[in-house]
């Protein structure tokens, strides 16, 4: 292993981005390494669209190389403000997006191994696909605020950083989506193999 990344990734965000405003291009390496992954995993959850995830999450790097120069230590977490900048990219999308036909994901196979059974797999499939359509039916923030809260296990507070609200709001829209996402799947329990034996 490079030993020169295996210090960049100890480094803290902060000094990563002075780092890059700096001119250095292993910062830059160090950085996507670092939040590629989480900010395209994010986008994916909100727009449950793989290329336009990748679109979103390449140009929130993007943005963020723009901003290192003016970066302001202390101010919000490279974190913070990458899913910031992240959902509002993913909402822009979605409200372009209204009033044209969706087009439905397609099924992304799974890889021969040790994994649960045929019958397991589509169960869980099945569980994924009505939980994917469930978030999709909530509105836009309260889907983005139980994303950001249930999948992404994230804390209130950083949760209303990143959307810019009280934290008495975001408590209000995950409940308010908790229930809905609760609403929407309650008939499906037996189909879904939530039996109580």
């Amino acid at each position: 292993m490079n030993v020169a990344f295996d210090a960049a990734t100890a480094e803290s965000d902060e000094a990563l981005i002075a780092a890059y405003a700096a001119g250095d291009a292993r910062a830059a390496r160090a950085l996507t390494a670092r939040f590629g992954p989480r900010v395209f995993s994010h986008a994916y959850r909100l727009l449950q669209d793989r290329s336009e995830a990748e679109d979103v999450a390449q140009e929130a790097m993007l943005r963020l190389w723009k901003q290192a120069p003016d970066w302001r230590a202390g101010e919000a977490k490279v974190s913070t403000w990458l899913y910031r900048v992240t959902g509002n990219l993913c909402i822009d999308r979605i409200r372009g997006k209204r009033g044209r036909a969706s087009v439905a994901l397609d099924a992304v196979a799974e890889p021969e191994d040790d994994a649960p059974g045929a019958e397991d797999r589509l169960q869980m499939q099945a569980r994924f696909s009505a939980l994917e359509t469930a978030l999709a039916a909530l509105p836009d923030r309260q889907r983005q605020a139980v994303v950001l809260r249930h999948i992404e296990g994230m804390a209130n507070p950083e949760i209303a950083e990143i959307m810019d609200m009280s934290v008495e709001a975001v408590e209000s829209l995950t409940a308010r989506g908790k229930r809905a996402l609760a609403q929407a799947l309650a008939g499906r329990r037996e189909e879904l193999g939530y039996v109580e034996s």
